[in-house]
């Protein structure tokens, strides 16, 4: 007889109180896709993984003692104890008193909110810091060797490191700017404030070029922008990934792991001032904006 064995993955464990004992339940992937997404969320929020599997396993039952949620979680009952004080701390989880002693979660909401307002409070100590730790650093001596101009790389990952680096080179602009977005990006940068920044130096007389391929999210998002020269490329460029080209001095180029044909794929960019590389990508760029008959204006 052949054993059939479920992926642990897609396994949950779970109380029942009517016979108290603990089953094993096949996940539904409806709601675990949810429940992944939120965990994603909270950790960006900066929770840890065991202490998301505890606040959300709190959060969707009722009271429990730190030995059921041991159990329920498989962690070891000091490490459970820890996290629960450290949940508390953070004011994502309270003591009921009595014996034994128990715990609940604060409503999601209220977590959500204290986690989001606490990040703000960090930030914003963090921006009062600035101004001093750069007077400190300024004010110590520094060896005068006048600084060389190197062609260097930088390997940015993740959505934020990649959005805030455009934004600071497009930022710091003079002259122009060529963008070619894909459809994947498009969004990314609209929701980033990018696309803002590029209006605003539009109207300091600086040349902004946005290319971005002819399909219907691309028109979504450019029906919205407010830039004078924006173009739709053919869809023979659908595999050209997304890059910045900024004063003919730097280069952001987005890197996708399977050219982001799949979901969720991870995302880095390379950043540059090599200037091989940059000129080939102005060739690329000019190439896709000057052909003629693929492409069209959006306005015509």
């Amino acid at each position: 007889m052949e054993t059939i064995v479920e992926n642990p993955q897609r396994v949950i464990k779970l109380y029942d109180e009517n016979t108290g004992v603990w089953k094993f339940v096949r996940k539904d992937r409806g709601p675990v896709r949810s429940i992944e997404l939120i965990e994603n969320m909270l950790q960006k929020l900066g929770l840890s993984k065991n202490e998301i599997r505890v606040y959300v396993f709190l959060a969707r039952s009722r009271e429990r003692k730190a030995s059921e949620i041991s159990e329920a979680l498989t962690l070891h009952r000091t490490e459970t104890y820890r996290i629960l004080r450290d949940l508390e701390k953070r004011g994502l989880v309270s003591s009921v008193f009595e014996k034994p002693l128990k715990f609940i979660a604060t409503p999601f909401e209220q977590a959500i909110e204290a986690l989001i307002e606490a990040k703000k409070l960090r930030i914003q100590r963090l921006e009062r810091k600035k101004k001093e730790l750069i007077g400190i650093w300024l004010s110590l001596p520094h060896p005068e060797v006048e600084q060389e101009k190197r062609e260097a790389f930088q390997i940015l990952e993740g959505e934020e490191q990649i959005d805030f680096k455009g934004n600071e080179i497009i930022q710091n602009s003079k002259r122009e700017v060529s963008i070619f977005a894909s459809e994947e990006d498009l969004a990314r940068l609209y929701h980033s404030g990018l696309v803002d920044n590029l209006e605003k130096l539009s109207k300091k007389e600086l040349t902004v070029r946005l290319l971005t391929n002819n399909s219907p999210k691309s028109r979504f998002f450019v029906e919205k922008i407010k830039l004078p020269d924006i173009k739709f490329a053919h869809s023979e460029v659908q595999d050209v990934p997304t890059f910045i080209l900024a004063d003919r001095e730097q280069l952001l180029l987005t890197i996708r792991k399977n050219n982001g044909r799949t979901k969720r794929a991870p995302v880095a960019a390379l950043w540059t001032n090599y200037e091989a590389f940059i000129k080939a990508l102005e060739k690329l760029f000019s190439e896709l904006w000057n052909v003629e008959k693929p492409l069209i204006t959006p306005n015509s």
